[in-house]
């Protein structure tokens, strides 16, 4: 108990900390990134378009660990340096896009062209139809996926400390290898895990119902 509570504790505490400041902003600045990366591999020019493809199979199809390792290991060969939590947050935002945008794809997908069309016919240009027509909607519909990408966030967030960035696996880790209590340490570390997602999961389903498009996939 002496352990748990003057050890074990006040260290996965601290790497909460970190877990969640490296969570929060990449779920928001990654659904922003993937809205963005969606609309232009949807509606943009074709060379728009290729190039989102491009980079959404490259960020899919690359782990993430090895991502981690570029940004942190390699790109200062080439004179550009992140911080460990830089580092991290950076790779999770570029990750997360990637993953955000098929879904928000596939929703943009979803709207039906005589929106579109109708929307033209009163004078809405093709920027404030995609902006003010398509978009609202298409982002309610593709709540659910996008949700279910942030709880994936919350889980492959323990590579941070793969970059040094102490999160809650660091933490854990760390007290693992100086105690030799890797039971008790891993078992806590994943019932913290199991916290947030749980958290998450309930916060997302009040969101998809509160956003939810009447008549669209209601229950």
């Amino acid at each position: 108990m002496q352990f748990l509570s003057g050890e074990l504790l006040p260290a996965l505490n601290k790497g909460l900390l970190v877990s969640l400041a490296l969570i929060i902003p990449a779920s928001i600045f990654g659904f922003i990134g993937g809205v963005a990366l969606g609309c232009a591999r949807t509606f943009g020019p074709a060379w728009l378009r290729k190039l989102g493809n491009g980079y959404t199979s490259l960020l899919r199809g690359v782990p993430l660990a090895i991502q981690l390792m570029l940004i942190y290991y390699a790109l200062p060969k080439m004179g550009i340096y992140f911080a460990p939590y830089g580092a991290a947050l950076t790779s999770f935002i570029l990750c997360t896009a990637a993953y955000q945008s098929e879904y928000v794809r596939g929703a943009l997908l979803s709207i039906r062209r005589g929106q579109i069309l109708a929307a033209e016919a009163l004078g809405f240009t093709s920027l404030q139809t995609i902006f003010w027509i398509v978009i609202p909607q298409a982002a309610r519909r593709a709540l659910p996926g996008c949700g279910n990408e942030i709880i994936y966030l919350i889980k492959y967030s323990s590579l941070a400390y793969l970059v040094t960035c102490m999160e809650l696996m660091g933490e854990g880790k760390v007290v693992a290898s100086d105690t030799f209590r890797f039971t008790e340490v891993f078992f806590t570390v994943g019932l913290y895990y199991l916290a947030m997602v749980s958290a998450a999961t309930w916060l997302l389903h009040k969101l998809e119902k509160k956003y939810e498009i009447p008549g669209f996939g209601s229950r």
